[in-house]
């Protein structure tokens, strides 16, 4: 069975930068408050002329520009967001129109934080099973959109961003040779999964910080060690590791609880902030840009969060 590879990757954030002293001018914080409970120091935010899809669009044209390919040769587009307003046209459908592509397949996909990695499970599934041999895999939300700005306990972890990746398929079928993606572990917590909303009209962001930071500290490292065990790389052998990036406080024990003793841990979260279905590719995105993961090293991709689902796969690095 043909399996799948990622090739290219690209991000894209917008040039506004919020920072921790903006916010305490807003809401009744500050630079330590923030920094201490969740470890950002900026975000990014996007202007209403900047939608999600042309952030998607930028990440993604940026990612095919790497792989060396032309809009026209990608045949499935996956988006996964959470921060769509119109049903339709999707997200997918806008993005493929504004790189003016051919007639690929387009569909979004919302799992909220967990979303790029689930996006990037059914991309190689999809390609595993011959209906597709190019896709693009996107993450990207517009976080600010939905924030409560009058609540401190949630405005400050959100910011804006898209990230990509160009996955194609691989006849060797992820074999050590070449990069590869393994087999997804994905699953969630239905009775938990008010603990994390997008609710109302307008829609806002609400948490219930407690027991999500519970959840993902015990709950979490044994299902992201499980991952690893089904793509046949033992912890320990990781080049890097890239998390949901929700809170530092998350990241830092999650990582250490995996066992990844030697691998290079994304804290994109400081600079960027909680960019939900945008975080992991966006993250990996700049690893592999400032050359800090090797072509082919081992890394592993979990997602988490929304409806206190997760997805994670390991992958080798383009």
């Amino acid at each position: 069975m043909t399996g799948s590879r990622v090739v290219a990757l690209g991000h894209y954030q917008p040039a506004k930068v919020l920072t921790n002293d903006d916010l305490a001018a807003m809401v009744d914080t500050s630079d330590e408050w923030i920094t201490s409970r969740v470890g950002i120091k900026t975000r990014h935010v996007g202007g209403p002329d900047e939608p999600v899809d042309e952030m998607a669009a930028h990440a993604a044209a940026k990612a095919l520009a790497t792989a060396g390919l032309d809009p026209a040769d990608i045949d499935l587009v996956l988006v996964a967001t959470s921060t769509a307003i119109d049903r339709s046209p999707s997200m997918s459908a806008r993005v493929a129109a504004r790189l003016g592509m051919a007639s690929p397949a387009v569909m979004d996909i919302n799992v909220v934080c967990s979303g790029f990695t689930h996006a990037l499970a059914t991309a190689d599934h999809a390609i595993r099973a011959g209906s597709a041999t190019r896709a693009l895999v996107i993450g990207a939300d517009k976080m600010a959109d939905i924030a409560d700005w009058t609540d401190r306990s949630t405005c400050v972890l959100l910011g804006d961003g898209a990230g990509a990746a160009v996955v194609v398929a691989d006849p060797q079928g992820g074999a050590d040779a070449a990069p590869g993606i393994g087999p997804v572990l994905w699953g969630s917590v239905p009775e938990m999964g008010r603990a994390v909303r997008i609710e109302g009209t307008p829609p806002r962001f609400a948490q219930e910080g407690q027991s999500v930071y519970r959840w993902a500290t015990t709950q979490l490292p044994p299902i992201a060690r499980k991952v690893c065990e089904k793509a046949g790389v033992a912890p320990e052998d990781l080049a890097a590791v890239v998390l949901h990036q929700a809170n530092l406080r998350i990241i830092e024990p999650v990582a250490r609880k995996i066992g990844a003793v030697n691998a290079v841990i994304a804290r994109d979260v400081v600079d960027s902030g909680n960019t939900s279905a945008a975080s992991i590719p966006m993250a990996l995105s700049k690893l592999v840009e400032r050359g800090e993961v090797a072509s082919g090293a081992s890394a592993l991709l979990f997602g988490f969060g929304g409806n206190l689902s997760y997805a994670g796969q390991v992958i080798r690095c383009p």
